[in-house]
């Protein structure tokens, strides 16, 4: 992964081995519209932000990739388990950003599906193979949910995926460093099957830090995915307020960024 820019947008640029039919990464807070304290590439519909900015910025960004801002295609996330499946052409994607969800899995070219998030880990998925991708928002409740396992089947089930053949991103999210949790966390991990002590860390009684990115790809591991076929960022979005948002850092203050993927051709 590296710092890459199309047009205004900044993002950390994805690259999986033989996938050049699909664009993919993680934007950045730089290159847009936004006044502070949401400044300046704020994606997220549910902030605080002026509505006219956050629909500026993703203007921008749709247009950086060459897709009508209609085509650029987030779900109402809730923290849930649900996933959105586009399989076929619609003629005005937008209702889509009514439908919850924290996954979306798709086989429909020149569209943007993304998920946004200001501490969440943003994972995507990409089938060299089908053609076809995803992308995942996982707090620790959709951690805990093993939303991206399930999305992982998802694509299995719906488009005859093979795991095995099956590329993946977990992009710029909170760190272990900056991610206290408390029991709550720790039994719904342990409930799910998680192996908790292997992506936690106790720093007090009653008191983790957990590691999201370190879950997510021991959850892809047990979906099927090879580990040499699974890219991790490291970098802590709570650590680097000059890069992206955090909403464990800022509160309400906070913007949003998007991980996101599209298909360029079919």
């Amino acid at each position: 992964m590296q710092l890459n820019r199309i047009g205004r947008i900044q993002y950390v640029e994805v690259v999986f081995p033989g996938s050049p039919f699909s664009t993919q990464g993680f934007t950045t807070r730089h290159e847009g519209v936004s006044r502070p304290p949401y400044n300046s590439l704020n994606l997220g519909m549910n902030t605080q932000d002026q509505q006219a900015n956050v629909e500026g910025n993703r203007s921008l960004m749709a247009r950086a990739f060459g897709v009508s801002q209609e085509a650029l295609v987030t779900p109402r996330q809730v923290h849930g388990s649900d996933i959105l499946v586009i399989n076929e052409p619609n003629e005005d994607y937008s209702h889509f950003l009514s439908v919850e969800g924290d996954a979306v899995i798709t086989n429909q070219p020149h569209v943007i599906i993304g998920v946004c998030v200001a501490d969440c880990a943003p994972i995507l998925l990409c089938d060299p193979d089908k053609k076809v991708i995803a992308v995942v928002h996982a707090g620790w409740k959709g951690t805990a949910a093993r939303l991206v396992a399930k999305t992982v089947a998802g694509m299995q089930s719906e488009f005859g995926s093979n795991p095995a053949r099956l590329y993946a991103a977990i992009g710029p999210c909170i760190q272990k460093c900056c991610y206290e949790v408390d029991e709550p966390v720790r039994k719904d991990f342990v409930q799910s099957g998680i192996d908790w002590e292997a992506c936690s860390e106790q720093k007090s009684p009653g008191k983790w830090h957990l590691d999201l990115a370190a879950a997510n790809r021991e959850l892809l591991l047990l979906a099927g995915l090879q580990a040499e076929a699974i890219q991790l960022s490291e970098q802590c979005v709570c650590c680097h307020s000059e890069q992206f948002f955090s909403y464990r850092r800022d509160k309400e203050d906070s913007g949003r960024q998007m991980g996101f993927i599209m298909l360029n051709k079919s």
